[in-house]
């Protein structure tokens, strides 16, 4: 019955210009990397401590303003808040490109993570508003699809560009895709009326999330460059704890939380949540240093490498807008649990296929391609799940959640990566290290597959 309810010309419209924002901010995640070497010869006097803070500045910024930004599309209204983030990201964009010093690029991609944080949200809540509750999984398969394309392709996209043009084209690339996308925005998008509760929020709760989920990232991401013993690292952790803790005392006693923990009382929210977490480590521990291996084991180019991974990122691409609609009509749970099990696969490949001597086919394509499934089948499907029982008026706060553990999940992915490679010297250890990490990978596929199996809820969604 699903085929017959139409989405309608507004529904489509802002599924498109959702996900278009989704694609070039979550692209920012990733098509860093390849800029990075240019970024540095630009700026030889600064550190390789302060250049970290590109990356990290990015990631941290977004992690610790989400819950934030799903507040303020709560209380201010979906729109406003999201062509606001638009407007930020895109400042931050052009600031990012005409940069003059590392610290003024640092600054300026902490300016891009605020429109990040306060676009994800926004953006999703609108997606869901404009398409009938029974064909959001259609929806939310399109957009998680663009999203994860572009955090996938990020390498790809980021080697043409620096070939190209140069490490300012992949902050500069943002403004006329943005701008045109803001301008649609604003004429397409329905102006919807703030959904939060009217009353004082609770002031208190807002720097306890930003400034304790900051930290939490902060000590991950910084983790192995200064140290998991480091007093900074030690420090960043006790304050983390410390001011979640405050924070999640304040959210259960305050009236007007900044974030409802009952949503965790959601079954369904609770289960895709831990899911998420482990899809991000076993994903993005994937993703972000085997374009190290390609280049260093096997000497391949930045073009080389970046085509090379790209075949199971398009996979997914291709995937995840069907698994959505057949998500309509069988629900999440088994789409999820195929997701799981393809990882799985795609990491055991990988271990046992992957040698010193290139061989494409089995060492990479094929293993990407089961990767590429499990992405197509996860990425959206877990937004999807997580979102499923969550009131329509409380949206962008559960979106805001979601995406809070995602971002931490690719900080911790990332982090188990260095820790677990390190610096190997010699080839059998390179080896090694990297088979490891997979195995770490695979076994958070395949606990995925059994967390979302016997956890996850399997009734339909109900009209909200």
């Amino acid at each position: 019955m699903t085929e017959t309810i139409a989405v309608g010309t507004n529904g489509w419209r802002t599924i498109g210009v959702t996900a278009a924002a989704s694609f070039m901010v979550s692209m920012e995640l990733t098509v860093i990397s390849l800029a990075f070497p240019q970024i540095r010869a630009r700026f030889p006097d600064a550190s390789e401590e302060l250049l970290s803070w590109v990356f990290s500045g990015y990631s941290i910024g977004v992690a610790s303003l989400l819950l934030i930004g799903g507040w303020l599309a709560g209380h201010f209204g979906n729109k406003r808040v999201f062509l606001g983030g638009l407007a930020v990201f895109l400042a931050g964009s052009i600031l990012a490109g005409v940069s003059q010093s590392a610290e003024m690029l640092i600054a300026a991609r902490v300016v891009q993570s605020v429109g990040g944080a306060f676009q994800f949200p926004s953006g999703l809540a609108l997606l869901l508003m404009a398409v009938p509750p029974a064909r959001h999984q259609m929806a939310i398969g399109i957009w998680g699809a663009a999203g994860a394309l572009a955090a996938a392709l990020g390498p790809t996209l980021g080697a043409l560009l620096v070939d190209g043009f140069g490490w300012r084209a992949v902050f500069l690339i943002n403004v006329p895709v943005i701008g045109l996308g803001a301008v649609l925005a604003l004429r397409w998008l329905a102006t919807d009326e703030p959904t939060g509760d009217p009353g004082r929020v609770d002031l208190v709760g807002v720097p306890l999330a930003g400034v304790g989920v900051g930290a939490m990232v902060l000590g991950i991401v910084q983790g192995n460059a200064w140290g998991w013993g480091s007093t900074r690292v030690l420090v960043s952790f006790v304050v983390a704890v410390a001011l979640t803790g405050l924070f999640i005392l304040r959210s259960l006693r305050h009236p007007r939380p900044l974030f409802d923990l009952g949503l965790f009382r959601l079954r369904s929210y609770a289960v895709a949540n831990l899911s998420t977490a482990l899809f991000g480590v076993a994903f993005f521990g994937w993703l972000v240093p085997l374009p190290t291996l390609l280049q260093g084991l096997w000497g391949w180019s930045v073009l080389e490498t970046g085509f090379a991974i790209a075949p199971g990122p398009f996979l997914a691409f291709l995937i995840a807008p069907q698994a959505g609609r057949l998500a309509d009509r069988i629900g999440n749970r088994p789409i999820l649990t195929v997701c799981g099990i393809s990882g799985a696969v795609g990491m055991l490949l990988q271990y046992r296929n992957f040698g010193v001597e290139p061989q494409y086919v089995s060492d990479v394509l094929l293993p990407g391609l089961f990767v590429g499934i499990a992405a197509g089948t996860g990425f959206p499907q877990l937004v999807g799940a997580t979102m499923r029982d969550v009131p329509a008026r409380q949206y962008a706060m559960g979106g805001a959640g979601r995406t809070t553990v995602f971002q931490i999940s690719i900080a911790l992915a990332i982090a188990i990566a260095v820790a677990v490679i390190g610096r190997p010297s010699g080839t059998a250890a390179t080896l090694d290290a990297y088979q490891t990490q997979w195995l770490i990978c695979g076994a958070a596929y395949a606990l995925l597959s059994i967390v979302i199996f016997f956890g996850y809820p399997p009734r339909f969604p109900t009209e909200r």
